[in-house]
């Protein structure tokens, strides 16, 4: 298999092989360049080797019996029936466990409530689904069978569902020792929203609720812990994206410190909901040490979807003050996010809810700003890190209002967010939450979306289909998000890590082969592949000759994972700093063996040479000189073939886009059609465009669902009604239309490579462009979309109500 497409542009192809002419003074450059996954080969020949496909000797199953209310008080537990059956090695609840500490995920933030998570439930439970007890058995099926034996007596306690009522309740508490539902309250504020909005010529103001949504990966979540009695190591393979941060956690609550490692294999599919720390894993690592035997847990699509933390869930009321040239002059919003039972390890319960009045100014010019969130704790399963996280809620309300104003002014979508949005000498720009954007493309990212979708064609094609009597609709979206996010912000909402900073190791081996290891952990996000790149364009090797070492905590000294759209910014700076400095060490070293100055020396495609000779070393002869033939070197150039670097980009960098979407809604059934989807995105230089290209298909993807299909929901009692594939929808190929995109490359100057992040940006901005349609397909009905996602249904009680007020006023 080629490393590089045949067509790829400015590849060095003139390197002579041995014995030619004067060797190319230029190392080839496989970053920009649409590489081949190296990943393919395995992955899509079932050669992957997830958690569940891993077996070991004397393996044992764990099946977690999971609380069927939503707030009660666990009276007794009787589990004397299910010891009992053949194969069962025991059945244990969180008195077995009184030696781990429930979790807390603290934080110094002020107004903030840090709950305590216990493994198993201790006293009461708080949502369906939380577990209660766990058998272990020699096979999945008969812990299943004795699990179904246990008998569990419960106080029922007064439900907790709705957030707007469990933020007034003074009674029905969830955590009654905080004396309140409010986990967390924060307030933003710059200049003087609120009398600016008092003031201005006109403004528009609406109520949005973004309803929650799991995070739906194709492999459920999945543990496996060995313990070595001899070494008294516990070795967890988790399907997950942070193998570093659950390390250090359970090296804690085990009271084990150095004696556990978390291996993430491959993992199929996180989109943040793999971001987080489990019972389980504490349960099946605590197991394994108790039983001297792997302890295996692999969870079902019931229990992934009541108990892997959810998204979103957030209720938004706003208002965006402008004048009459349709210039943005204030914007006030109030969030009250619902962060379910618990407030999730590491990230706290503010990551959603706080990102969302965060980032909520957007891309735009905005003198005056106040943001006011709280997080309300309900009978719910958690909420964490979902694809996006926060911006997906923000960027909706926010270019929803937009599209009001210009209805409101009579002025084309496009025009009013060209007059607000930051301009090229505009930046550095500083909203009003205290985020600084740095130069991006935010104007060239709308023009360019527009110029690929025909905007002002496809305007007269929308003429032409309502007189026909079709209901078309073209929506703009247009954000800007934070991505690579450096030590200065990932401290500041005071979290128990710094997730800032990220290391990287290159070695040469005995042999010549080049090993790079990270402390990221891959689930999807090709990193085998843009590492490999990074380092092989640095080092001046083939990129299939770069073997990359990833999620396994024993194999790095601090990494936390692969989160937040960070490893190419972070794990990739990391990547060419440490690369550098081993080149470095191989032209010192190949200076002497070719008798040339170090300046003269340069590496490609697995050689190294003097520039401007034919004179050359292959990597594997210079490793044999250095390990091997001590009569080669001198001691002072027998250097260590290995460098360690860290990188930080300290603040973090500013990653934009324009998305387009183009729908047709059905008269009749209110069924939407998504007819053309346009993203143009400026994510810095790209290491790899067929990466970056499936990274904004999938995350568009993701985004369709979240405003067509996707809905977590619960009754009253909080019993979870869509507990199933069968009811919780999910985007299909029949759902996703071909996805044009076009790429900007503003290069990031305060990162080694130019790089940005982009791994969550479909996510971001397709729910906003594609509810803008809707809403401009509906606009000669006067029907305003608020609410998430945007189900028939809805359709047909929003078109009722505006056909029923339209009566009433005439």
């Amino acid at each position: 298999m080629n490393d590089v497409l045949d067509h790829r542009p400015g590849v060095s192809q003139d390197h002579a092989g041995p014995g030619g002419d004067a060797l190319s003074t230029s190392r080839p450059k496989y970053v920009g360049q649409p590489v081949q996954r190296l990943e393919d080969p395995r992955l899509l020949t079932g050669a992957g080797r997830y958690v569940g496909d891993i077996k070991l000797d004397r393996m044992v199953h764990a099946a977690f019996l999971r609380s069927d209310q939503s707030h009660a008080r666990i009276v007794s537990i009787n589990a004397d029936a299910a010891k009992g059956i053949p194969g069962v090695l025991g059945v244990f609840t969180a008195a077995d466990f009184s030696e781990i500490a429930p979790v807390v995920a603290t934080s110094i933030m002020a107004n903030y409530h840090a709950t305590a998570n216990p493994a198993l439930a201790i006293d009461k439970v708080r949502y369906v689904g939380e577990p209660v007890a766990v058998v272990v058995a020699k096979s999945r099926y008969v812990a299943e069978d004795a699990m179904a034996l246990i008998e569990i007596e419960y106080e029922q306690l007064e439900v907790v569902i709705d957030p707007e009522a469990a933020a007034a309740s003074q009674t029905a508490l969830l955590h009654p020792e905080f004396g309140t539902n409010v986990i967390l309250e924060r307030l933003f504020k710059t200049g003087e929203a609120e009398e600016m909005l008092a003031a201005a010529p006109l403004t528009v103001k609406g109520r949005f609720r973004f309803h929650r949504k799991s995070p739906l990966s194709m492999e459920n979540r999945s543990y496996l812990a060995d313990y070595d009695r001899g070494r008294d190591v516990v070795t967890l393979y988790s399907s997950t994206q942070i193998p570093g941060i659950i390390r250090d956690l359970l090296s804690t609550l085990l009271a084990m410190p150095g004696k556990v490692r978390v291996v993430a294999p491959d993992v199929g599919g996180g989109f943040g909901g793999k971001g987080s720390l489990y019972q389980e894993e504490i349960i099946v690592s605590a197991l394994a040490r108790k039983l001297g035997r792997p302890v295996k847990y692999v969870s079902d699509r019931m229990e992934d979807l009541a108990s892997t933390s959810q998204g979103f869930d957030e209720l938004v009321t706003a208002e965006l003050g402008f004048d009459e040239t349709g210039r943005f002059l204030a914007l006030n919003a109030e969030v009250l996010g619902d962060i379910g039972a618990y407030s999730i390890f590491p990230w706290t319960a503010a990551l959603e809810p706080v990102q969302v009045v965060s980032f909520l100014p957007g891309a735009y010019k905005i003198p005056h700003y106040r943001g006011r969130v709280r997080g309300v704790a309900t009978s719910k399963a958690p909420t964490g890190p979902y694809r996006g996280v926060g911006r997906p809620t923000s960027v909706f309300v926010l270019e929803r209002l937009v599209d009001m104003a210009a209805k409101k002014l009579g002025m084309d979508p496009k025009t009013i967010r060209a007059r607000n949005l930051v301009r090229p000498d505009e930046f550095p720009h500083r909203i009003g939450s205290g985020i600084i954007w740095e130069r991006s493309g935010f104007t060239e990212c709308l023009d360019k979306a527009c110029e690929v979708v025909g905007y002002e064609a496809l305007r007269e094609k929308q003429q032409e289909a309502r007189k026909a009597g079709r209901w078309m609709g073209i929506g703009i979206a247009s954000y800007a998000e934070l991505t690579g996010i450096g030590s200065r912000i990932s401290v500041a909402p005071g979290m128990p890590i710094n997730t800032g900073n990220e290391s990287a190791t290159v070695r040469i081996d005995s042999t010549g082969a080049v090993t790079a290891i990270f402390g990221v952990a891959s689930h999807g996000q090709s990193l085998e592949t843009t590492l490999a790149q990074i380092v092989a364009e640095e080092l001046g090797v083939r990129p299939q000759d770069v073997e990359i070492v990833h999620g396994d905590s024993a194999a790095t000294a601090h990494g936390t994972g692969t989160y937040a759209s960070r490893s190419a910014v972070i794990g990739g700076g990391a990547a060419i700093l440490t690369t550098r400095v081993l080149r470095d060490k191989v032209k010192h070293v190949a200076s002497h063996l070719l008798e040339a100055s170090v300046e003269d020396i340069e590496t490609g495609d697995g050689r190294i040479f003097v520039r401007g000779t034919d004179h050359q070393i292959s990597f594997a002869e210079l490793a044999r000189a250095v390990y091997s033939d001590m009569k080669t070197l001198p001691l002072d150039k027998r250097e260590k073939l290995e460098a360690s670097e860290s990188f930080d980009p300290y603040l973090g960098t500013t990653t934009t886009a324009t998305h387009v979407a183009v729908v047709e809604v059905d008269p009749e059934t209110y069924a939407v059609k998504l007819q053309r989807f346009v993203v143009a995105e400026d994510c810095g230089r790209m290491i790899n465009p067929l990466v970056v290209d499936g990274q904004v298909h999938g995350g568009v993807a993701q985004g369709i669902g979240a405003v067509l299909l996707e809905e977590l929901v619960y009754d009253g009692q909080g019993q979870l009604l869509t507990a199933s594939l069968v009811d919780y929808m999910a985007p299909t190929a029949v759902e996703v239309p071909d996805i044009e995109v076009a790429h900007l490359e503003t290069v990031n100057p305060d990162n080694p490579g130019g790089f940005r992040g982009m791994g969550e940006g479909g996510t971001i901005g397709a729910p906003a462009a594609i509810a803008n349609a809707i809403a401009d397909a509906l606009s000669h009905l006067d029907v305003e979309i608020s609410e998430l996602p945007v189900t028939p249904e809805r359709l047909f009680r929003l078109i009722g109500a505006a056909t029923q007020n339209s009566s009433k006023e005439n």
